[in-house]
C-alpha cells in the first residue's frame, strides 16, 4: 500500500521489523514528547517506529509553545510532573551542545504586582525549595534595578536563575533525528485508527498504510490521545479538553526591553501573562487560556488579543511604541485533571502519556526516561536488542540568534528570506534527508523562512519555486489572515506598526480594563507566521525593499514603512536601542 506522504524509510535495527518480527515499540504521535520517547527507547536498543497522522512532525500542540526551559520551581511538589521537569531540565543542559541546540541563559523573575500577590511569594518559594530549585528573594527596588523598563506597581518577587530560553522546534527535531540515526523509523500520514493485541504484539490499523505490528504501544498523541486510547482499548481513562493560548510577537528591537523571563505570581486558576525574549530575537507576550471543543483550529480573537496587548504594556510600558510582528494561537492538550495522565497497562503492553498540557517541552526528556522504565518493566525481552555502544549524535542546523548562522558562511546560495536571514542552502537541506520537511509549516519550523517582519511578502514567490513538487501540498504565497482564522492559516499572523491598534477592533469592542481574562503560562513560542526578501547572489543580508503601509482593515494591519536587515536589527539591539 502506498503511503499518503512518503517519508523516511526505516534504517538499521528498525528495518528488520516484519510481520513475524514486529517493532519493539510503536510511538503514536510525533510531538515533542513522542520524539523524546522515541529517542530514549532507540538509545536503549529498542526497535522503534513513530506513527504521526499529519503530513509532518510537530503538527499538533508542539507547533506552538513559549520556548522556555522551565526548572519546575512552581510544579506541585512530589508529583510526576515535578520529577519529569527536573529530569528533563537537567538532561537538556547535559546534551544540548552535542545536538547543536541553543540555551539562552536569562533566568526568570517572578513578580508580584500588588500586596495580595506579594503575600503569596513565601509559599511559592517554599514549593521551589521542595522541588530543589534555588530561588533568590528580591525587593521591588532590586527588581527595578534588574529590569528598569518595568511598569509601576512592582511589590516584590524572586529570581529563578535556572529558567532559560530554547528553540521550541529544533529541540524535538533533534530528538527525533537522533532516534532515526540510531535505528528508529518514522511514518507520517499514518493515523492509527484501531488495533488488536494477541497477547504478544499489537497489530495497529493505520490509515493509508499496511498494518503495523509492535510489541508495545506508547500513546503520545497529544490532543487526540484519549481518542487513540479509546480506539485501542475500547474506552479512554482520560478526556482531553483543548485549551487555546493566544500570543503576541513583537519585532526584534523590542527584545532589548526585557533581560529576564518575566513571570507573574500564579493563582489557583491561572499562571498569568509571560513577557520574554525568544531564541529568534523577538519579544513574546502571552498566553491566554481558553477552553474549547475544537481540537484542530486555534482561532485568533481580536478582543482578547487587544486585552493581552494592554496587559503587556502595563508590564513593560515601552511596548506601546513597539511594532507587533505576529499574532498566533496554539492548543494545549489539557485534560479533566490537573496532573499528567500517564498510565501503564502491562497486560495489554500499552502506555498512555496524556494531559501534558503546558510543560511538555521542559519535561519531555524526563518523561522519556520514565516511559522507558515502564516499557522495559512490562516483559522480559520486550526491548529487543542491546543499546548502541557508540550512539550517533547528529547536530541540527542553528536557526537561533546569538550563534553563527548559514548566511555568514560562503557558498550558501544566497539569502531567500531577508527578515530571518534564511539561505537557499538551508531551505534545500531542510527539504532533504530522513526528516525532511513535507509541509510549508514544517519548512518554517526548520528554517524560520517567511516568519519575519514582512510576513512572507517578499520571499513567497522564491519559496514557491524552490518547493515546487517537493511538499505534500503546494506552497501558496501568503495572504492576509482574517481574525478568526486558525493558526494553520497560510498567513496566521499580522504585522502591526508601532502605536497602531490590532486589526478589526472597533472602538466599542475594546475592553474597559487591561486585565486579561483566562490567561495562563504555557510553553508556547512565536509560531507559524510568514517572512521576506529576494535572494542576493552574494549571500549577504540586504536591506529589505520598502513596502508602503496600507490602511488597516478587517483582515490586515498596516505594515511598517521599512524592514531593516538582520544586521541592522542586531546592531540596534546591541547598541541598547
Amino acid at each position: 500500500m502506498t503511503p499518503a506522504v512518503p517519508h523516511a524509510t526505516p534504517s538499521s535495527a528498525a528495518a528488520a521489523a516484519t510481520d513475524t518480527a514486529p517493532y519493539d515499540v510503536a510511538v503514536v504521535g510525533a510531538g515533542v514528547v513522542g520524539c523524546a520517547i522515541a529517542r530514549r527507547l532507540a538509545l536503549e536498543g529498542a526497535r522503534v517506529v513513530v506513527l504521526e497522522k499529519a503530513a509532518d512532525v510537530l503538527a499538533g500542540a508542539s507547533k506552538a509553545n513559549s520556548a522556555i526551559l522551565h526548572t519546575g520551581f512552581d510544579a506541585p511538589p512530589g508529583t510526576l510532573e515535578a520529577a519529569c521537569i527536573a529530569a528533563g531540565h537537567a538532561e537538556y543542559r547535559a546534551i544540548h551542545d552535542r545536538l547543536g541546540l541553543p540555551l539562552i541563559e536569562t533566568g526568570a523573575l517572578v513578580i508580584a504586582w500588588n500586596e495580595t500577590e506579594a503575600a503569596r511569594l513565601p509559599a511559592l518559594m517554599a514549593d521551589a525549595e521542595r522541588n530543589d530549585v534555588p530561588v533568590h528573594p528580591l525587593t521591588a527596588a532590586e527588581i527595578r534595578r534588574m529590569e528598569p523598563n518595568l511598569g509601576a506597581g512592582v511589590a516584590g518577587g524572586f529570581r529563578v536563575a535556572g529558567e532559560a530560553i530554547i528553540d521550541p522546534w529544533s529541540t524535538p527535531h533533534a530528538y527525533l533525528a537522533q532516534a532515526l540515526a540510531n535505528g528508529a523509523a518514522l511514518m507520517t500520514g499514518a493515523e492509527v485508527t484501531g488495533g488488536t493485541f494477541d497477547g504478544a504484539a499489537w497489530t495497529l490499523a493505520v490509515a493509508h498504510r499496511d498494518a503495523v505490528r509492535a510489541r508495545v504501544v506508547v500513546n503520545a498523541a497529544g490532543l487526540f490521545g484519549d481518542r487513540v486510547e479509546a480506539a485501542l482499548l475500547g474506552a479512554s481513562s482520560f478526556q482531553i479538553r483543548p485549551r487555546k493560548g493566544q500570543f503576541i510577537v513583537y519585532d526584534k528591537p523590542a527584545a532589548a526591553l526585557a533581560g529576564h523571563i518575566l513571570l507573574p505570581v500564579p493563582t489557583e486558576i491561572t499562571k498569568g501573562v509571560v513577557v520574554c525574549r525568544t531564541a529568534f530575537g523577538n519579544l513574546l507576550v502571552g498566553p491566554t487560556a481558553e477552553e474549547q471543543e475544537d481540537r484542530t483550529t486555534a482561532a485568533l480573537d481580536a478582543a482578547l488579543l487587544e486585552r493581552l496587548k494592554k496587559r503587556a504594556e502595563a508590564i513593560v510600558p515601552a511596548l506601546e511604541g513597539e511594532t507587533v510582528t505576529a499574532l498566533y494561537a496554539g492548543l494545549r492538550p489539557a485534560s479533566e485533571a490537573k496532573e499528567y495522565r500517564v498510565a501503564a497497562h502491562p497486560d495489554r503492553r500499552y502506555v498512555a502519556v496524556g494531559g501534558i498540557r503546558s510543560t511538555g517541552l521542559s519535561a519531555a526528556l524526563g518523561l522519556a526516561v520514565h516511559i522507558h522504565g515502564l516499557v522495559a518493566g512490562m516483559a522480559t525481552g520486550v526491548m529487543g536488542g542491546a543499546a548502541p555502544a557508540d550512539p550517533v549524535w547528529p547536530r541540527v542546523p542553528n536557526i537561533a540568534e546569538g550563534a553563527p548562522r548559514d548566511w555568514e558562511r560562503p557558498g550558501n546560495g544566497g539569502i531567500v528570506c531577508h527578515c530571518e536571514s534564511v539561505t537557499r542552502r538551508e531551505i534545500e537541506a531542510a527539504l532533504a534527508g530522513p526528516l525532511g520537511a513535507r509541509t510549508v509549516a514544517g519548512l518554517k519550523r526548520r528554517t524560520r523562512v517567511t516568519m519575519g517582519r514582512c510576513q512572507g511578502f517578499y520571499c513567497s514567490a522564491a519559496l514557491a519555486a524552490l518547493t515546487d513538487g517537493r511538499l505534500a501540498e503546494p506552497f501558496v504565497p501568503a495572504h492576509p489572515t482574517p481574525l478568526g482564522a486558525g493558526a494553520d492559516h497560510p498567513a496566521a499572523s499580522v504585522h502591526v506598526a508601532a502605536g497602531r491598534a490590532l486589526p478589526a477592533m472597533p472602538a466599542d469592542a475594546l475592553p474597559s480594563d487591561a486585565a486579561p481574562t483566562g490567561s495562563a503560562r504555557a510553553e508556547a513560542p512565536p509560531a507559524e507566521t510568514a517572512c521576506a526578501g529576494a535572494a542576493r547572489a552574494d549571500g549577504q543580508p540586504a536591506e529589505t525593499a520598502r513596502r508602503d503601509a496600507g490602511p488597516a482593515d478587517a483582515t490586515r494591519a498596516a505594515v511598517s514603512d521599512t524592514a531593516p536587515s538582520p544586521a541592522t536589527v542586531r546592531a540596534t539591539r546591541e547598541a541598547g536601542r
